[in-house]
């Protein structure tokens, strides 16, 4: 195992260039394989566990979803405060913010983002929960792609630009997270679920999400300072690519609900039999398919 990992680390610092030394010994950093692994595992449950409850009985998940929803929103709430006040009070650059500045401000962007990175783990367990609910429309490959590429995405920024101008979509990502999880969390309970309101902004917040991340990575190439040209174009091309397939659902869900009612009640019934996703009503699902893209 140690000459495989060897191998790969030779391979990858062959292919991008030298790692940043920074964050040597971090946890789960040093070598691919446990973030591959990890991958492949989340996959293969995306894959076998609908097999699997196909003639099983939906879980409620009541309590764990709560707990689940909460604990993100504070560790999310976290991430997002001690980032901003970091970058604020260090003085990074909104338009382009090299990798190297003051070591302490760095260290600490460095830590929060590895907390950053580590959530997309944790995460995994948005379709864990989907799947045990057997709300199966719910696992597009929108939300596969996000859940699985965010985790390889965010183990090669750590490794190799750590700090610096990935801060801005950590930070936005991070406050979006707040929003959306703290209302999956309260509308798991049925006292709450009549007062939440603002479902309906969390979509456009996310696509809002998408585009200031894209506008201000493309700041970063028109006025470079330093920062490495082809993890910004990667970033842009990600974004770019979010947006597209966003952009669809969004059409697809918010734009022609009354083809997708009517398709359902062809098919025999307007309500779902999966029970409630997420703590949202089955009807209220089935009017609208609400999915956690991010």
């Amino acid at each position: 195992m140690e000459s495989i990992n060897h191998k790969v680390n030779t391979y990858l610092e062959s292919w991008l260039g030298p790692r940043d030394q920074r964050v040597r010994g971090w946890l789960l950093l040093d070598n691919y394989l446990p973030t591959l692994a990890l991958t492949l595992m989340y996959l293969l449950i995306v894959w076998m566990g609908p097999k699997y409850m196909k003639h099983r009985q939906p879980y409620s998940c009541r309590g764990p979803l709560v707990l689940y929803n909460l604990g993100i929103t504070l560790l999310s709430f976290y991430m997002f405060y001690e980032l901003a006040t970091t970058v604020w009070h260090g003085g990074y650059n909104f338009y382009c913010q090299d990798a190297h500045s003051a070591p302490e401000v760095d260290n600490k962007v460095m830590y929060v983002l590895w907390w950053y990175y580590f959530s997309k783990i944790i995460e995994f367990m948005d379709t864990l929960f989907f799947i045990l609910r057997k709300n199966n429309h719910q696992i597009t490959f929108l939300h596969i792609y996000h859940h699985a590429s965010m985790l390889n995405i965010w183990w090669f920024v750590m490794n190799w630009v750590p700090c610096g101008h990935p801060y801005f979509g950590a930070n936005l990502n991070s406050f979006v997270h707040v929003v959306m999880y703290s209302y999956y969390g309260l509308s798991a309970i049925p006292a709450i679920r009549p007062y939440l309101w603002w479902k309906k902004y969390i979509t456009q917040l996310q696509m809002i999400q998408f585009f200031l991340t894209l506008s201000q990575t493309m700041c970063a190439v028109i006025w470079p300072c330093g920062f490495s040209m082809g993890w910004l174009y990667f970033q842009i091309s990600y974004m770019v690519s979010l947006i597209i397939l966003f952009s669809n659902f969004y059409i697809q869900t918010y734009k022609k609900p009354s083809a997708s009612l009517k398709k359902e009640h062809q098919n025999g019934s307007p309500v779902s039999t999966n029970g409630h996703a997420n703590g949202t009503p089955s009807m209220e699902r089935s009017a609208h398919k609400k999915l956690r893209v991010d």
